[in-house]
Parts: structure tokens; C-alpha cells; sequence
């Protein structure tokens, strides 16, 4: 198996290859290259399937017990300072090696059918694919400057897909946001980074954590002084990660186009921030203060997301805070220390979580058939409804991610969350609280959002509904930030020879082939991944468990399986996302309950819901508007005491060469008068004093 490490470079570099070459017809030969569309497509998801064969290859040659393979060549070098280079093979590497390639791989597939009709179809592949190798480099990585190079990539990416549509404005602002935001978190990681090797002289992870340790022990470093380096290390997976306070961006990021929202809520760039408290790990786990940040952080996160996520009515934006919440999980599953925990809901969620987008814009697809390209009326729930009937291979595949979603076993998402619930009560019960009534909110508004979509009567042909939308989106209600979905405004000027596309149906029908297959296969893992995670034989944490623990510690931790506490615990938390099921269906299938009346009897409640808490009002006031505000100062300072100073320095100067020029007239005689004159006012005045 050696030669498959040796050649591990090549996951990253083949899809990066492949965007650069395609890359480079579009700038030299872009017609001819847009006209090849679907070679080039099939050359950009061949290139990701080769690094699929090859990373599955890697993670079964881990699971037999290869030892960690690390390949590293001198970058660079001055005096005692020398930066490496390189790749790293391990457990936590080889699962994320193949999470990513196999999200990515089957999100490239359906874009074939959901962009089919964009003009920019080779371009979208094209940045899929480098944003694929992004995050295939930064899982890679040996050390924190190589993963900081590769999460800039990312972030750039990130960039780029989410102003796909850059000629619409709310296509980019969003991507703007999203830049600015994660530039505030990798500032605190840069900063983060540069203290921690200034303390340990080391980029290297584990001989970070172990030299910080060592110097808190000797008292050469405070013990605060330690937790504020990694706090400011933490920040930059705040941001990557949309944790409470840099958020905000996620929910906008619902600009791009679908097949991007779902890797980048899957398998890319939120991934990257758990990653990278994965990787840090042996830093963190030594700074109990620093841990508590970490899951206090996660917990809140997870519940704010999904208060959120019970009031809206678009279905990608609920999804959003949905994805903002289990990564709430994840992060605060880190924080207390359950480092398996958290990595197995990551696995788990990048399965489900991407099938539950790509519904979505299925849905979207089949929607905007019905009801144009508005973005007001294409993703909104309430003018769905009733599309199983239409979409059955849709609605089933969206009915598997939400049971997995919210803990129902035997689907995925039960073993992995249960894990991290189970870990929290251990650790803290308020945390176990929170978690808790969170999963309660989770089954609400994911049932809530099946319900609308799939159940009942259709109702995308409803004239009164669609003029109440449109009633409240002219009087600034927030109904929709962002569409189209799968199509381009000017696709239907493209494919008037396409009736599916050029012409308006009565209902909605199922998308084809190159977009089912990857729901349905995703669907598989969402159901069965689970069970290598079970609590009385789990396979999972026996493979990725932290470095500082042994495998006979954790073979002790199996043996202490208590089936009465998994039953109690595993117990509660299916019993209150059945409660929460329950709410959903009594409010939006058998319509018993009137959501309206509840939500004008808790109206501050529901608007504090509905309007995200205020977060971008509030960041608004602060930031967008301060910052106007300091810049105006700023100018005033600049036109008044800068501008002031040269201008008066400019006066000066005239004035004065204005003066002497008189006194310059080339005359001997006149030199002299002024010397004597100059030596007899001296003299004088020394008489004087």
C-alpha cells in the first residue's frame, strides 16, 4: 500500500489541474471551450472521481492499520527558522479525504441537470472543481501555516460561488459579506497562529499542544495568556464554522446556486472550521478555559440557529440555520471534549445534510416551472405543498435526510447526535439542556418544511397566495433574499427550444436522471452510516479518536457501555423530536392548530424569529453604518488638520520666497549693507543684555 501514500498528492492536484487547464481555455478560447460543454464537465467530475478512488483507497488502507504516513521538504529557511512543506496521511485525513471527494463528486453529477441551461455552466465546473481541491489541500496539510494557505483558498472559493450570478446585486452583497465576515475570524487565526509559534516555536500540532503545556506547567507563559491564543486560533472556525457572533454570512450564502450551497453546507468550507478545532485539538484539550469558550460557543449556536429556522418560509434559508445548528452540535461536542463525537456527526451531517440541499433544489427546479423565475415565489413553502405526488423520488430521498436530521434511529443522524447529547450531560447538564430542547426545535422545523413542500394540497397556482407574497415582499417583508434557483434569468432566452425549460406547466414533474441519482445515493449513507458509530460497538471512535488517547482507553470507554443510560438518554432525545413532530403535524398536515393565531399571541417572539434576532440590524447600526461614520471623521480630520498643515507649510513657503526674492538682486554693495546692518543689530543687542 505504500505507493498509494506516495502518491496521495495527487487528490488535491488533479482537480486542481484539471480547473486550471479548463481555466485557461476559458480565458484564451472561451467560446470554443463553453461550446464543449459536456466534455468538459465529464473531464472536471472525472478528475474529482480519480481522487474519490484514491482516497477511498487511503482510508481503507488506515482501517487495516497503516501507520500515519507524512511526507515534508524544506520550504523555506532563515537562520533557526524553517517552514516544511508537505502532506500528511492519518485517520482524521483519510475520513475527510473521502467525506469530501464523495459530497463533491455527487454534487458535480447533479449539476449537470441543475445548470444545464447557464450560460455559465463550464465556469461553474470549473470553480466546483478548485474549490474541491481547496479543501482536499487544507485536510491534507501538515502544519497550520500550509492549512492557513489552503483555508484562504477556501474562503476564496467560497468567494467566487456565492457571486456566481456577480450581475445580480444580492448575489453580490452576499459574497461580499461572506468575505468580510470570515476575514474578521482569519485575522484572529493569523494572529493566533504567529502567538502560538511565538510561544512554541513549532507549526507542527501536536508539538504545539505538548510545548504550551509544558510552558504553562513552568509558569514560562500564563495560563491566559495560553487560553487567548487559542481563542484567537478558535475564530477563525467561528467564521468559517457560522458560529455566534460571525453567522451572519451563512444564511446569505443562499445566493449561489444550490449545488454549491450544498457542498459548501456539507463537505467544504463550514467542515473546514471543525476541522480545523480537530486539528488543533492537542492545543486546545490542555486549556480548560479555552474548552469552555469552545462548547459554550457551540451551544448557543446550535440553539440561535434553530430558533431561527422555525419561522422561515423560504426552504434553502431554512435549511441554512439548520446546517448553522448542527454545527453548533459539533463545535460544542469538541469543547467538552468529545472529540469522536463531534467528527462522527460531521461525517454524518455532510451525507445528509448535502441530500437535503440538492432536494431542495430539486424542488426549486421543479417549482420554477410552475411559477417563473421570481425569486419571491420559487423557493417559498407556501406555494408548494402536495409535490410528492409529483416528485416522488424528491420527496422520498428529503423525507430520509429529515428523519436522519432529526435523530429518529435507526438514521444517522440518531447515533451521532445521541453521542454528542449523551457526552453533554456527562460534562454539563445545562449544556445537555440546551441540546436537548434544540433537538425539539430541530424536529419541529424540519417536519414543518416537509410538510409545506410535501404534503397537502398544491398550491404554486394559487393567485391569492402568490399576490399576498408579493403584497409583502413590495412592503419589505423579508420573504426571500435570493434565487433564481436552477436557472439564470436569461436561460429562458436560451432554450426556447426546450419545452421543460421555455414554457410554464400547470404542476411541477421530477428532475432527471443526473439529479436524482446523487439524492438517492446519498440517501443510503443518511440511513445506514450510523451504525458504525453505536454506542455498544462503536467501530467509529475505535478509528478517530483524539491523539492524546490510546486505543486501550478506548476499548476501557467501550467496555463501559451502560445499555439502561443509552436507553434513558437515546430515550429522551427521540421522545422530545416525536413532540416536536407531532407540533409540526398538528400545525401544517392536519391543520388542527393555527400557526398565525400562536404567532400574533408571541408576536415579539416570532419577530425576534423571524428577523434573525436583529443580528444584521444590529451589525448594521454597528459596523456598516459606524464605519461610515468613523470614515467621515476620519475625512474631516484628513481636510482640516492634514490638508491644513501642508497648505499652511505651502503659504509659508510663498510668503517667504516672496520676501527673500527682493533681497536677491545680484548687487555686491547691497550684500554688504545688509551684513553690516545684520552686525551692528548684534552688537546692540549684546550692549544691550
Amino acid at each position: 500500500m505504500e505507493p498509494i501514500y506516495q502518491y496521495a498528492w495527487l487528490i488535491p492536484v488533479l482537480p486542481l489541474l484539471a480547473a486550471m487547464l479548463v481555466g485557461l481555455g476559458l480565458i484564451s478560447y472561451n467560446k470554443t471551450t463553453n461550446n464543449l460543454r459536456q466534455a468538459t464537465a465529464a473531464f472536471l467530475v472525472s478528475s474529482v472521481g480519480a481522487a474519490m478512488v484514491l482516497s477511498f483507497a487511503l482510508l481503507w488502507s488506515q482501517i487495516q492499520g497503516h501507520e500515519t504516513y507524512t511526507y515534508s521538504l524544506e520550504w523555506a529557511a532563515a537562520g533557526n527558522f524553517h517552514l516544511t512543506m508537505g502532506y500528511t496521511i492519518d485517520h482524521l485525513s483519510a475520513l475527510m479525504l473521502a467525506i469530501v471527494t464523495t459530497v463533491a463528486l455527487l454534487v458535480m453529477i447533479y449539476t449537470d441537470g441543475y445548470m444545464a441551461h447557464d450560460p455559465g455552466y463550464v465556469r461553474f465546473y470549473t470553480y466546483l472543481s478548485l474549490f474541491s481541491s481547496s479543501m482536499l489541500g487544507l485536510v491534507i496539510s501538515p502544519n497550520l501555516v500550509q492549512v492557513y494557505i489552503f483555508w484562504e483558498l477556501v474562503g476564496m472559493c467560497s468567494y467566487l460561488l456565492i457571486g456566481f450570478w456577480f450581475d445580480r446585486k444580492p448575489a453580490a452583497d452576499a459574497c461580499q459579506k461572506a468575505f468580510v465576515t470570515n476575514r474578521v475570524g482569519d485575522f484572529g487565526l493569523l494572529l493566533g497562529m504567529l502567538g502560538l509559534y511565538w510561544a512554541t516555536d513549532s507549526f507542527d500540532f501536536q508539538i504545539m499542544g505538548d510545548r504550551l503545556q509544558d510552558l504553562v506547567q513552568s509558569g514560562a507563559i500564563g495560563g491566559g495568556v495560553a487560553a487567548l491564543l487559542a481563542v484567537l486560533v478558535f475564530l477563525g472556525p467561528v467564521a468559517k464554522s457560522a458560529q455566534f457572533p460571525l453567522h451572519v454570512w451563512l444564511p446569505d450564502a443562499m445566493e449561489g446556486p444550490t449545488p454549491i450551497s450544498a457542498l459548501i453546507h456539507a463537505a467544504t468550507m463550514v467542515a473546514a472550521g471543525v476541522f480545523l478545532i480537530a486539528r488543533m485539538y492537542p492545543v486546545f484539550e490542555h486549556i480548560p478555559s479555552a474548552m469552555t469558550v469552545i462548547a459554550w460557543t457551540g451551544c448557543f449556536t446550535a440553539f440561535l440557529g434553530a430558533t431561527i429556522a422555525l419561522t422561515q418560509t423560504d426552504i434553502k434559508k431554512g435549511l441554512a440555520y439548520s446546517t448553522m445548528s448542527q454545527l453548533g452540535y459539533m463545535v460544542m461536542a469538541m469543547g467538552i471534549g468529545a472529540y469522536s463525537a463531534g467528527l462522527f456527526h460531521l461525517m454524518t451531517h455532510a451525507y445528509f445534510k448535502a441530500m437535503l440541499f440538492l432536494g431542495s433544489g430539486s424542488v426549486i427546479h421543479g417549482m420554477e416551472e410552475v411559477v417563473g423565475h421570481d425569486p419571491t415565489l420559487a423557493q417559498d413553502m407556501r406555494l408548494m405543498g402536495g409535490l410528492r405526488k409529483f416528485m416522488p423520488i424528491t420527496a422520498a430521498t428529503f423525507a430520509v435526510g429529515t428523519l436522519a436530521i432529526c435523530g429518529i434511529p435507526p438514521f444517522a443522524g440518531f447515533w451521532s447526535k445521541d453521542e454528542i447529547l449523551g457526552a453533554a450531560f456527562e460534562a454539563n447538564p445545562a449544556l445537555w439542556g440546551v441540546g436537548w430542547l434544540t433537538a425539539g426545535m430541530t424536529a419541529f422545523y424540519m417536519f414543518r418544511m416537509y410538510f409545506m413542500t410535501f404534503e397537502g394540497p398544491f398550491r404554486g397556482n394559487d393567485t391569492e397566495i402568490r399576490h399576498e407574497l408579493k403584497t409583502e415582499a413590495e412592503a419589505g417583508e423579508p420573504i426571500l433574499a435570493f434565487g433564481p434557483g436552477a436557472m439564470d434569468p436569461r436561460e429562458l432566452e436560451a432554450s426556447h427550444d426546450d419545452h421543460s425549460h421555455g414554457h410554464h406547466s400547470e404542476y411541477p414533474h421530477e428532475s432527471p436522471l443526473s439529479m436524482t441519482f446523487p439524492l438517492m445515493a446519498l440517501a443510503v449513507p443518511s440511513a445506514l452510516l450510523g451504525l458504525v458509530g453505536t454506542p455498544f460497538a462503536n467501530y467509529f471512535e475505535a478509528f478517530i479518536h483524539p491523539p492524546s488517547e490510546s486505543l486501550a482507553e478506548i476499548a476501557e470507554h467501550a467496555e463501559e457501555f451502560n445499555l439502561t443510560e443509552f436507553l434513558v438518554m437515546g430515550g429522551s432525545s427521540v421522545g422530545i423530536a416525536l413532540l416536536g413532530i407531532t407540533l409540526a403535524s398538528l400545525m401544517y398536515l392536519s391543520r388542527k392548530i393555527d400557526p398565525k393565531a400562536i404567532a400574533s399571541q408571541i408576536k415579539p417572539l416570532y419577530l425576534l424569529s423571524r428577523k434573525k434576532w436583529y443580528f444584521d440590524e444590529i451589525y448594521n447600526s454597528l459596523f456598516v453604518l459606524g464605519s461610515r461614520r468613523l470614515a467621515r471623521q476620519v475625512m474631516e480630520v484628513d481636510y482640516r488638520v492634514v490638508d491644513g498643515a501642508v497648505n499652511l507649510t505651502g503659504l509659508i513657503t510663498v510668503i517667504s520666497g516672496e520676501g527673500l526674492k527682493y533681497f536677491e538682486n545680484g548687487r555686491a554693495q547691497f550684500y554688504a549693507l545688509i551684513v553690516f546692518v545684520a552686525v551692528l543689530g548684534l552688537v546692540i543687542l549684546s550692549g544691550v543684555t
